[in-house]
This record gives C-alpha cells, structure tokens and sequence, in this order.
C-alpha cells in the first residue's frame, strides 16, 4: 500500500493531468450535438469490430457441435426426399394401369430411416478401404446397413459397438453394389478394380445395349442396402471387346472419398424381413 500510494504522489501531476483530460473529453461529448454523435459512432464501431472477433472465436470452438446439428437436420430432409421419390414411382406405377398394379406399396408405410454421422477414420489406397463413423448402436446402427453421402453411395457397416461403427467402403475389392444405368434402367453390378480411388467399374453390361459416355449410373433397389436412386456416378468410358460378352465399362465416382466429412447410414425396416424370405428361398446374391 505504501508503494501504491508513493507512486501517486510520484506522479501525481501526471494523473491530474489526465484526470482533467478525460473530464474535458466528457464534457464535450456530453454537451456538444456534432462531438457525441461523432465519439459514440466511432465507440460503437470499435465495439461492434471487438464484439464481432468475439463472436468468430466462439464459432469456431462451436463448429463440430453445428456441423453435427446440420448434419442430422440434412438426414430428416433427405428422408423426406427418399419418400417424395417413392411415391412419385408409386404414382407412376398407379397411372399405367390400376386394374393390375397395387394401390399401396410396403415402401411407403416404413420408407428407409437415415441416420447422420461424423467419418473419424478413412482410407482410399489400400486394396481393401474402410471408413470409422463416431455412431454406434446406440444411435440406431446395425450390420449390414447402407451408407451414402449427399452426393452418392459410400459403402455398408460392416462392424458396430455403442458409439462407434466400420465400413466397408466401396473401395473395397469385395464390394459389389447392384446399380443401373438411369437413362434406360439396364442394370449391372459396380466393382471397384483397385488403382484411381475415383472410378469404378461397370459391369455385366450387355452389348445389344447402347451405354454412352456421360450416362448416370445410380442404384438399381434391387438390394435390402440402398433405395432406389441414389447417384454412383458417371460412364467416363465405354469399350467394346470382341472376345468378350459384357461392355468395359468405367465410371467416374460421385463421391470424392479423400474428403468425405459426414454421411448417412441407410436403415430399412424391411430388411431382415426381406433377407430371410431370400435366404429360404435360396436366392439371395453377394450383392445384399
């Protein structure tokens, strides 16, 4: 204390001095139109500069919490998507002929359940890629299920645990994925041959068929795995070889699997119900 008050009389000329600065600064600001509104405009726009750098810092601290926000708001919206898309195939189905299709489908009472998780692990240049998602069972994740991105198809869960869950990536040499060519539904069987982690293969392409480069290629719904449509990617060529029955075909990948962030996993209720009939039936393929 004796320190504080020897450095006041130190330099107590000095802080009077300043004392009456700030005192005349009041004084203008307080009585003089033009001197406030100018002092009070400059104070709220440093202020407003502070506030906002505030603001930025906390965001940024904030943002896995709103991109995991965004992300389930982004799975509600393409649920919805999916079953805008198939009623309109019902509604289709209804315009050829209602006396001999059906004016329900089982698809439409359970359509498919998507659920939003974060991508924590992942790998594009190994022969066999797998992909870690930060959602487990608890979240509603079983074996077995689809997995997409906002732009096409990712892979299947191949494990789970509480909170955590490995997929199978399409970039997986035992991956095969049920897919078809959109413009005239003739369907095939993508395959990825390993090397560019961007195309695939397109195969059991007929030749009497006139694939093009360019042409969509999307899923075919044959499988318990994925809905009907969901984007795979783009014909980037097309090769026909004498000694062989089916086209080569490679297609461009939608999704770009070194920057994928977060994806949905794909939940039909009609699963486990369709797999056993198949099973008992002795017509289930590699591709479900």
């Amino acid at each position: 204390m004796r320190n504080l008050f020897a450095f006041i009389y130190r330099f107590r000329a000095f802080l009077v001095f300043v004392l009456l600065e700030v005192l005349c600064v009041y004084l203008i600001v307080r009585y003089n139109t033009y001197q406030g509104a100018a002092f009070f405009n400059s104070a709220n726009k440093y202020v407003g500069q502070v506030l906002e750098f505030q603001s930025g810092v906390t965001d940024y601290f904030r943002l896995a919490s709103i991109n995991s926000t965004l992300a389930r708001e982004n799975a509600v919206l393409r649920e919805e998507v999916l079953q805008y898309k198939a009623m309109a195939q019902l509604d289709s189905t209804r315009q050829l002929d209602t006396t001999y299709y059906a004016p329900s489908d089982t698809a439409q009472v359970l359509p498919y359940i998507l659920h939003a998780g974060r991508v924590i692990n992942n790998s594009v240049r190994r022969t066999n890629n797998y992909l870690t998602l930060s959602i487990g069972t608890a979240d509603g994740v079983q074996p077995g299920m689809g997995v997409i991105a906002s732009n096409g198809v990712v892979g299947r869960v191949k494990t789970v645990s509480e909170h955590y869950a490995t997929v199978t990536s399409l970039l997986h040499s035992q991956m095969l994925l049920s897919a078809k060519i959109k413009r005239d539904n003739t369907f095939g069987t993508i395959k990825w041959p390993g090397g560019d982690y961007r195309t695939a293969q397109l195969e059991y392409i007929p030749l009497h068929v006139n694939p093009v480069k360019g042409d969509t290629i999307v899923t075919s719904g044959f499988n318990t795995v994925f809905p009907e449509g969901v984007m795979v990617g783009t014909i980037s060529s097309v090769k026909k070889e004498s000694d062989k029955s089916f086209y080569t075909i490679r297609v461009k990948l939608s999704v770009d699997f070194a920057q994928l962030s977060y994806v949905y996993v794909v939940e039909n209720p009609h699963q486990d119900e369709r797999i056993k009939l198949e099973q008992n039936a002795g017509i289930l393929t590699d591709e479900q």
